[in-house]
């Protein structure tokens, strides 16, 4: 039975539902801004956050986005960890950290995908990032490697873009906030009062009993977004996806870095240090799962994930599986970018969800433009408005092209 406990008050400005990437990001920055002083209460259910999408990542990022707000978003979470002592306060116990800019490789195999990424790579330099076209050969002479036979055109971009240490980034904000005086308790939030005309959320009562009195809500509870919406009343097209991941090791190591290589299959593989590597994919029939089913598909390593590996990198015939992992996306159906802001008739319920497995990069930009919000009832940095929760009835997708 999942062990609970109590709040120390019975009333806080801020309740935030989950504490994972999402919910610690934005304690942080609440905890962070000089206007506000309120009390922030994060309710977590699991604080081993075993089987959260935080702890079961890819742990990198991108600027190859479509969207312009996209590509932003990224280059804040770059500078936020080049440079976390100096967002953390000159903190002296806080890690200098690094990107391992190994890149992004997105292949394309025919003449419409092609297009795709030539568009998106004038979106993206127009933003300011580093990113190139290569053709078959220039592919081909940079990274002797793969197999590019079928290949159209690639773009990648080696600045900023690759591995992060986010589990770093994520104990620090969580470390830091509690520091700072936001409480974090192990519960788990199971019904929400409404007053009598619908437009506020009261309290929140507690698996444990509690009832706690809240000046705003954020929901901030990952693949389980959507239980924590119907709570008032709301619907959000959210849903956990599977996504499997494997380590493995070559009998013949490459001999360069390996970029995120996007295969046209959507197979996807990277550098993951000292002859290793990462792998990741999903079947071809992708639907939501129970919240609990991290069940391993082991055939799809065979039948699938490991040749197309060694038909791309024909080194990768000869490799071994070293460990293997479930994952579960936040999955967005309406168009796989996040919802956020306030809800259009509960004005103080706010959702920070469905990042469809960008999620980590996303965190610092995200978890900043909420706390903004929250306090200042409008953005100081990145107009993050576009994904508010409106246009979900409105039926307002913002189509980003570029999903892994």
């Amino acid at each position: 039975m999942t062990k609970t406990k109590a709040p120390q008050n019975t009333s806080y400005d801020i309740v935030i539902v989950g504490g994972a990437i999402m919910g610690s990001s934005a304690a942080w920055f609440l905890s962070d801004d000089k206007d506000f002083d309120g009390t922030v209460l994060v309710v977590e259910k699991d604080p081993s956050y075993e089987f959260s999408s935080t702890m079961h990542t890819n742990s990198c990022m991108r600027q190859q986005f479509s969207s312009p707000l996209n590509v932003r978003i990224s280059q804040f979470a770059a500078d936020f960890v080049k440079n976390l002592p100096r967002y953390m306060g000159n903190d002296s116990r806080v890690p200098n950290l690094s990107i391992q800019s190994f890149g992004y490789m997105y292949l394309a195999d025919n003449a419409d995908f092609a297009d795709v990424l030539r568009q998106n790579q004038i979106i993206q330099n127009a933003a300011g990032a580093a990113t190139q076209l290569m053709t078959p050969e220039q592919i081909k002479a940079a990274y002797p490697f793969y197999n590019v036979d079928d290949i159209v055109l690639g773009s990648i971009n080696t600045v900023d873009e690759g591995f992060w240490d986010a589990t770093a980034v994520f104990d620090w904000w969580r470390r830091s906030a509690r520091e700072r005086g936001v409480e974090y308790v192990q519960n788990e939030v199971v019904a929400m009062t409404k007053n009598a005309a619908g437009t506020q959320v009261e309290s929140v009562t507690l698996k444990s009993g509690d009832v706690i009195a809240c000046g705003k809500v954020l929901n901030a509870s990952g693949p389980r977004a959507v239980e924590t919406a119907k709570m008032i009343g709301v619907t959000i097209p959210v849903e956990p996806r599977k996504r499997y991941s494997w380590v493995f090791s070559a009998e013949k190591p490459l001999d360069r870095d390996l970029p995120l290589t996007i295969d046209p299959s959507g197979v996807h593989v990277r550098e993951n240090g000292g002859g290793t590597y990462q792998a990741g994919g999903h079947t071809d029939i992708d639907p939501a799962v129970a919240y609990d089913d991290f069940h391993m598909d082991h055939s799809l390593w065979e039948n699938h994930i490991w040749p197309i590996l060694a038909t791309r990198i024909p080194q990768f015939e000869a490799i071994k599986v070293q460990s293997e992992w479930t994952g579960h996306y936040s999955y967005n159906t309406l168009d796989q970018n996040a919802i956020t802001g306030p809800h259009s008739e509960v004005e103080n319920f706010f959702f920070l969800n469905g990042f469809s497995g960008h999620g980590l990069q996303q965190s610092p930009a995200m978890g900043r433009g909420t706390a903004e919000l929250m306090v200042h009832g409008a953005y100081k940095t990145l107009d993050l408005s576009p994904f508010h929760f409106d246009r979900l009835a409105q039926n307002r997708p913002i189509i980003e092209k570029a999903i892994i």
